[in-house]
């Protein structure tokens, strides 16, 4: 299961923005991923509980947002959000595209504490 590295990796990063913000927790954690990326988001939510286990962002809840499938056609040049198994033009039908997104995994926003009444959020 990779998406228990992945997850270990993404705590990693984490606590790095929260140390360098001074924070004394992180609240939540937002991500996106296409569904081309080879991160399934289910197990990634499932790996996440033991990733976090012992860390800043222990208690923390992990949001999980799809990104569309993107292509541009090389063709016509148009840009369009296509299905992850027919990525072909939607203006014209060629099939000659350039995936555009989709395959990536970002890491969205990191919501941090400071004190027990201020909280800031850290944008990436």
């Amino acid at each position: 299961m990779h998406e228990l590295a992945i997850c270990q990796s993404l705590i990693d990063q984490v606590e790095n923005i929260a140390m360098e913000r001074n924070a004394q927790c992180v609240t939540s954690i937002i991500i996106a991923i296409g569904p081309l990326s080879g991160v399934e988001a289910q197990l990634l939510k499932n790996a996440y509980p033991i990733a976090s286990a012992g860390t800043i962002a222990e208690n923390a809840e992990l949001i999980i947002e799809t990104l569309p499938v993107r292509v541009k056609c090389t063709q016509c040049g148009s840009e369009s959000d296509v299905l992850s198994n027919k990525l072909i033009c939607k203006q014209c039908g060629d099939w000659r595209t350039t995936l555009i997104s989709g395959d990536e995994m970002m890491l969205m926003s990191v919501e941090l504490e400071k004190t027990q009444d201020s909280t800031t959020r850290a944008v990436h």
